[in-house]
């Protein structure tokens, strides 16, 4: 792999993009944050920690799938680009009123876990995380759409993009786990927040929506 080439075919525009996806995921809560926020409060930090190797771990599976067949299905099936491409939009918008409608997921109100040792937790995590429809939705179908065939290197592109967004998913769950104590008590003391949080993470992702099913139609069929 030429790792120079690799990164002169994703551009600026790609990274930026599969950023701000990752991070809308992230903080969107799912399975993985349910989990790490609740082995926090109810065990303690090390555990979310050990749990959230796991996680990571499920997160390089997932990446390594997908950098090894996404260059065929380019070349075999490009209509096939067309319909992930729509088919992830319209789950980040499904994402986007899970966040808005009323009785949506409270992430920081925890399940009650019993404690496990390190070996179980780093399962659980992997497992949580592997079987997350979120993150296999976010693989086969987000991903895809800030690759450009036409620059090269399409696995090499999907790796570094890949990367990129398991670095800020990593980051943004080791730093919610850390703190899950302290800010499951900021929301209970101020639950007009979490609505807040809710509402900017539901316009953020309606809005990726828009941007990829728009944007992205030209390079879909080019």
């Amino acid at each position: 792999m030429d790792a120079v080439a690799a990164l002169h075919a994703v551009t600026l525009h790609a990274e930026l993009g599969i950023s701000a996806v990752a991070l809308g995921l992230v903080l969107t809560p799912g399975p993985n944050m349910i989990y790490l926020v609740s082995r926090s409060i109810t065990q303690g930090r090390h555990a979310a920690l050990v749990s959230l190797a796991g996680v990571g771990t499920a997160f390089f599976v997932y990446l390594a799938a997908v950098t090894a067949g996404i260059a065929t299905v380019f070349a075999v099936v490009p209509l096939l680009y067309t319909a992930i491409k729509l088919a992830g939009a319209a789950y980040l918008l499904w994402l986007a009123w899970s966040a808005v409608r009323p009785g949506g997921t409270a992430v920081f109100a925890p399940q009650d876990l019993p404690a496990d040792p390190p070996r179980r937790l780093y399962g659980m995590g992997f497992l949580t995380c592997l079987l997350n429809p979120k993150l296999a939705i976010l693989y086969i179908s987000l991903l895809p759409q800030f690759v450009d065939p036409s620059r090269g290197h399409v696995p090499e592109q999907s790796l570094v993009l890949g990367l990129t967004q398991i670095a800020i998913a990593i980051t943004v769950n080791g730093l919610i786990a850390l703190g899950a104590g302290a800010i499951a008590a900021f929301f209970v003391r101020r639950p007009a927040w979490l609505r807040v949080q809710r509402y900017v993470m539901g316009t953020v992702l309606a809005a990726l929506a828009v941007h990829i099913a728009a944007d992205r139609a030209g390079a879909a069929v080019a």
